[in-house]
């Protein structure tokens, strides 16, 4: 047999091997994957399942230190005890509005500034990007002392509108930085051809671009009002009279109402106060799947 049989015979096998090789270390990758996701899936998730073991639990069994994550004998007191509290569902709506006056005010302040940096090429264009993502990296807690002193001279202490201002301010940074993605998978051609027919920037952008983005500005918007919903800071220094409360602080005040089962009984306020959330990003799920995917294919 010549050398350049057994060289042509010897390629071919490699041939052969290199998409089995390949197969395997996909498949090898693919594990290492779903093993990722199992991690993060159980760090965050082990803790909620906690909590919801928790809010079904009596006072015997909380006191007993146990790592068994099922109650032995589950009970449905801890949110019998919540939802019967008169301050329970002002808390709810309390969180409604701030979560909405949030959402929409960032909204509304964000999709023209985003549009401008999508479309408008100005001198420190890149400059003032990068400022606005300074301002979604400062903790509320960097601005305690100054926003509740400047609250105070004005008199706007425990008032839901003037805190809703202040989750405008904190939630449209990252609103215009969301938005200016979306807008920039939208052609600009639309832009012009709107243009071209006698229309004005602005008519263009409220009859041509926001209708494109209208999934974009719904994924912005649950995502804003989640943010919301879970503030604590904020409304923590600012908002003082428990009818003024959110949810997100308004739950503290379990605590110290209930001398028993103070434990499952803010645990089974926790579960509600996180299950409106929940439920609105299920029922927009698809807007905001939907968005995502589109500006990833567009971008």
């Amino acid at each position: 047999m010549s050398a350049t049989t057994v060289s042509g015979a010897r390629a071919r096998r490699l041939a052969r091997r290199r998409p089995r090789s390949a197969t395997a270390q996909a498949r090898i990758d693919d594990v290492w994957t779903y093993v990722g996701m199992v991690a993060v899936l159980l760090f965050f998730g082990l803790p909620l399942l906690w909590l919801v073991s928790l809010s079904f639990r009596n006072a015997s069994e909380i006191l007993v230190s146990t790592i068994n994550p099922v109650p032995k004998n589950p009970t449905l007191d801890n949110y019998r005890e919540v939802l019967r509290s008169a301050q329970f569902p002002r808390f709810l709506l309390n969180s409604a509005i701030l979560s909405a006056i949030g959402a929409c005010g960032a909204i509304a302040v964000a999709a023209p500034a985003a549009y401008a940096f999508s479309r408008m090429r100005f001198r420190g264009r890149r400059m003032v990007l990068v400022g606005v993502l300074s301002l979604q990296m400062v903790s509320p807690l960097v601005l305690a002392f100054p926003l509740y002193r400047y609250f105070a001279s004005l008199g706007l202490l425990n008032s839901l509108p003037a805190t809703g201002l202040v989750y405008i301010a904190v939630l449209m940074p990252l609103a215009t930085w969301m938005l200016k993605g979306f807008f920039d998978a939208i052609p600009k051609e639309l832009d012009d051809a709107a243009l071209i027919d006698g229309a004005s920037r602005r008519r263009a952008f409220t009859a041509v671009v926001l209708p494109i983005a209208l999934p974009g500005l719904t994924a912005v918007f649950v995502i804003t009002a989640l943010l919301a919903w879970a503030e604590f800071v904020i409304p923590f220094i600012l908002l003082t009279g428990p009818s003024h409360l959110p949810i997100s602080v308004g739950i503290l005040n379990f605590q110290g109402t209930y001398a028993t089962n103070a434990t499952g009984i803010l645990a089974a306020g926790s579960v509600i106060a996180v299950l409106p959330a929940i439920l609105l990003f299920i029922v927009l799920q698809r807007f905001i799947v939907g968005a995502f995917i589109a500006g990833a294919l567009k971008g």
